[in-house]
């Protein structure tokens, strides 16, 4: 199997250590995995391609190239310019933090996995939650490492696979646990956090110029059966995604208003 990886992290991060080491032992003795993450952190940038400027790209060893870019512009620079042959998968993650509920149309780790669908290949967005039970482990993805590949293996086998416009890709969250502590898999919704959002903390420069900071809210669970509640409760959430943003339980009333 061949294997591309990448994350918004940046290159250097944590997390993507961990998914490298998910990589290899899912594409065996005889597979490839290609590395192409951003050479700084690109946390927030959601799908954001980098449209209106050029990116610089730099080798930094076989088969591992850091981009001056997002995570979609990893992607498409791995497809487009460093890979001789399209992946058979592409993975994106680990993520700090979780990428659960309202998390997940910010987050750039998404937005890698979705190009890759709308490219046309399988994804899979990877994400460590973070909380009181692993915040201060030694190794606080050791959920994400010791499950991370049997998780995979299990929804590249059973998972839904399609090939639509919108291709599915699958958004992974592991719980904030020690691996030993993780309960199982659960198939859940995208949350929404009622009581959290995002906001800005403003701050002065010593020069008395005026500048603000993005906030987050608090990481709460949301409705049972969702991903935040479930990571919560010790699972790994697993939600299926498309890109496709219609609201198609709404197309029928509407026909029926303005038509």
């Amino acid at each position: 199997m061949r294997i591309l990886i990448t994350n918004d992290d940046g290159i250097n991060a944590p997390g993507l250590k961990v998914l490298e080491k998910i990589a290899h032992e899912l594409a065996g003795p005889t597979g490839e995995v290609w590395t192409v993450a951003p050479a700084f952190e690109q946390s927030g940038v959601g799908h954001c391609i980098s449209y209106t400027h050029p990116m610089m790209i730099a080798e930094l060893g076989p088969r591992r190239v850091a981009a001056e870019g997002s995570p979609a512009d990893c992607v498409l620079a791995a497809l487009y310019d460093v890979m001789p042959q399209r992946p058979d998968l592409v993975l994106s993650g680990v993520n700090r933090g979780n990428n659960a509920a309202e998390n997940t149309l910010y987050s750039g780790t998404i937005g890698g996995a979705m190009e890759a669908a709308l490219q046309g290949l399988p994804a899979i967005a990877l994400s460590q939650y973070f909380g009181e039970g692993n915040r201060d482990l030694e190794d606080p993805f050791d959920a994400a490492a010791r499950t991370g590949a049997a998780t995979l293996r299990t929804l590249l086998d059973k998972g839904v696979w399609d090939d639509a416009d919108y291709r599915l890709f699958y958004n992974v969250n592991f719980p904030p646990v020690p691996g030993s502590a993780v309960k199982g898999l659960r198939v859940s919704t995208q949350g929404f956090r009622r009581d959290s959002y995002f906001s800005t903390q403003p701050h002065h420069s010593p020069s008395g110029r005026k500048f603000l900071w993005i906030k987050g809210g608090a990481q709460t669970a949301s409705a049972p059966g969702s991903d935040s509640h479930d990571n919560l409760e010790g699972y790994t959430s697993i939600t299926p995604m498309r890109a496709d943003l219609t609201a198609h339980d709404r197309i029928a009333d509407l026909k029926a208003a303005i038509e």
